[in-house]
């Protein structure tokens, strides 16, 4: 036994002095702060048998952290009406983002009877990068609220103004004047506009593409030649019972529009001798010849012969069309896809040539033609190929229970009648939640 101190017998170190002894509380706590370190918590938990302390909640999303461009494309999708009078009160930041330039260069005012000259020209004034507005209805606004408009938004392209009665001349002149770039004007039913007008736009804007000046009844051949030949883009013309415009506006408008696609005459005084020469526009895909007093066969069948691309021809209210001219339609008319008889002279002959002569027809209307029976209504389901619409409204001798049967056989058509309407329309109205009323009183 004679080791000196701090070593054993075999002259080996010796273990480290083992730990004060600890208490069972105070050794439990120990390890328990062990724990909490190993789990990422730092503070020491007041009770033993606490588990880690939880982290507070995530923060809650935001909309705002989105970016601008994402919540621009967001209101996109609102009407006017939304955006000013619901999204941009919600806070300042919508505010302006509901005043971005994007939202303001297409506008719809129309049927608003609170826009006004002033507001217009605060709007106008904001926003000098608005390139199309409607003001249909608006009968607040005057020819001064237009006039600033034209001056403060030169690169405007389109204006339409149906049924403001209270402008004149005054406005379409501005407008003419201040927007060179203009490529549609669509202001029907506008007693007040004159030939004056149009002589502005055919002189002045000769990138015009698309015009509308049905019922404006003081408009005659003056305004529309000049219009005709200045404005030599023109692929869109509309007339309506303008009783002023002759067979010599049909015929300058096909000599100096080669572009012209799609062409409406209805109810103008317009003849056969001036229709034939819509056969030199070889791009016309939709020809309105409604309600022509002097509309013959003939004319009709040249052209469809002639317009290759014609794929929409209206036809209604021409009592002197036949069933020999449907026939050579159907024949000859190798894109057409619509086509319109109401109150034609036409019966089931008609109806059995487009079937089986046709092959791309989808719109059949021969609505209150009263000799189309059950038999014409029956065979161009059965035999047309192309056939997706047929209106029979007011053909008295078609029988309903036929129609029935029809709707049943042939589901890709629809069929027109008063009752096949009425069943939709209810559908329709039960699709969206609406329930008859059931009270006792009724």
């Amino acid at each position: 036994g004679g080791g000196t101190a701090g070593q054993s017998g075999e002259g080996q170190p010796a273990s480290p002095p083992p730990p004060a002894p600890q208490d069972e509380k105070e050794q439990g706590r120990e390890e328990e702060k062990e724990r909490g370190s190993e789990a990422g918590c730092e503070d020491p938990l007041e009770h033993p048998g606490d588990s880690c302390r939880e982290l507070p909640p995530p923060p809650t999303p935001d909309i705002n952290q989105l970016p601008p461009s994402i919540l621009l494309k967001i209101f996109s999708n609102l009407s006017l009406n939304e955006r000013c009078l619901s999204v941009s009160l919600v806070c300042k930041y919508w505010r302006d983002l509901c005043l971005d330039f994007q939202f303001w260069k297409q506008l719809d005012l129309s049927s608003r009877q609170q826009v006004t000259d002033e507001l217009l020209e605060k709007i106008a004034s904001r926003s000098q990068n608005i390139t199309e507005i409607n003001i249909s209805d608006c009968r607040n606004v005057s020819d001064t609220g237009v006039c600033i408009l034209a001056i403060k938004c030169p690169g405007l392209l389109r204006y339409t103004a149906y049924r403001c009665k209270q402008l004149s001349d005054t406005s379409i002149i501005a407008v003419a004047s201040q927007c060179p770039h203009l490529q549609k004007v669509h202001v029907g039913n506008q007693d007040r506009l004159t030939d004056e007008g149009l002589k502005q736009l055919g002189s002045k804007c000769r990138e015009l593409k698309d015009i509308h000046f049905g019922q404006c009844y003081k408009i005659s051949d003056e305004g529309m030649i000049i219009i005709a030949k200045g404005c030599l883009k023109l692929q869109r013309i509309y007339m309506q019972e303008n009783k002023l415009v002759t067979d010599q506006s049909v015929k300058a408008f096909a000599e100096h529009c080669p572009e012209l696609q799609y062409v409406g005459f209805m109810g103008c005084s317009v003849t056969s001798k001036g229709v034939i020469h819509l056969t030199n526009l070889r791009n016309l895909s939709s020809l309105d010849l409604r309600h022509i007093t002097e509309l013959d066969n003939e004319t009709v069948m040249e052209i469809v012969r002639r317009c290759k691309n014609l794929n929409s021809l209206n036809l209604c209210l021409n009592w002197i069309i036949n069933d020999r001219c449907v026939e050579v339609i159907a024949r000859e008319g190798r894109n057409l896809k619509e086509l319109y008889l109401v109150s034609c002279k036409i019966t089931d002959y008609a109806l059995i040539a487009i079937g089986r002569y046709s092959m791309t027809i989808e719109t059949v209307d021969v609505g209150w033609c009263k000799e189309i029976t059950d038999r014409g209504a029956t065979q161009i389901a059965q035999r047309s190929k192309s056939l997706r619409y047929l209106g029979l409204m007011r053909c008295d001798q078609v029988n309903e229970a036929t129609v029935e049967q029809l709707v049943q056989q042939y589901p890709h058509i629809t069929f027109s009648t008063v009752l096949q309407d009425c069943k939709r329309t209810l559908e329709r109205a039960y699709q969206m939640g609406w329930t008859p009323n059931m009270s006792s009183g009724s």
